[in-house]
């Protein structure tokens, strides 16, 4: 497996890819971060997964919607998360859909009367493809902001920078991301 650092509008993110697969996609700073990258990983800035990756994620930053399909992925996760992972490949550029939402679909997927919307978060905090796999948009019931591996001001600067409509979306005011979504919707 190999890395590069990645210079983002947000901060700094690691690529891991192997010959022929981008593996993952993290923030430095994420939650799952060190779980997530082997003790045997090469730098390698002039691999071509990388160096594509790169370009891909810079026609993101610069306000571009490129193709999922673009990119060779393979995330490394269980069946069910992939399924899960997949769903999320399918989210358009500033929309946002809700665990429960994806529950029904997975539900359907499985052939079964329902799913837990806790599993499914599980699955989707565990994304090792932050930003191209677009867990960000996935949202809490009536548009409730919850946690985001990558930190919740992170995930609303990715919806922001989609377009998505923030109006729709809110921080319980319990919690304490309140004041910090506030001024990020402002900004």
């Amino acid at each position: 497996m190999y890395y590069s650092s990645y210079d983002s509008p947000l901060g700094i993110y690691t690529m891991a890819a192997d010959e022929k697969h981008l593996l993952g996609l993290w923030k430095i700073d994420q939650k799952y971060y060190d779980q997530a990258l082997p003790s045997l990983i090469i730098k390698d800035d002039k691999n071509s997964i990388l160096t594509y990756s790169g370009q891909w994620l810079d026609e993101y930053f610069k306000g571009n919607r490129p193709e999922i399909s673009l990119l060779p992925l393979n995330p490394m996760g269980s069946e069910f998360r992939k399924k899960i992972w997949n769903i999320l490949r399918h989210i358009p550029y500033g929309e946002t859909i809700s665990y429960g939402e994806i529950s029904e679909l997975m539900a359907r997927v499985l052939d079964i009367k329902s799913m837990s919307a806790q599993a499914v978060g599980g699955a989707v905090g565990h994304n090792p493809l932050s930003i191209i796999i677009p867990c960000h948009r996935v949202v809490g019931k009536n548009g409730g902001l919850t946690g985001y591996a990558g930190g919740l001001s992170t995930k609303v600067r990715l919806l922001k920078h989609e377009g998505a409509d923030l109006s729709k979306l809110f921080v319980p005011m319990k919690s304490p991301f309140y004041d910090d979504f506030e001024k990020l919707k402002l900004g």
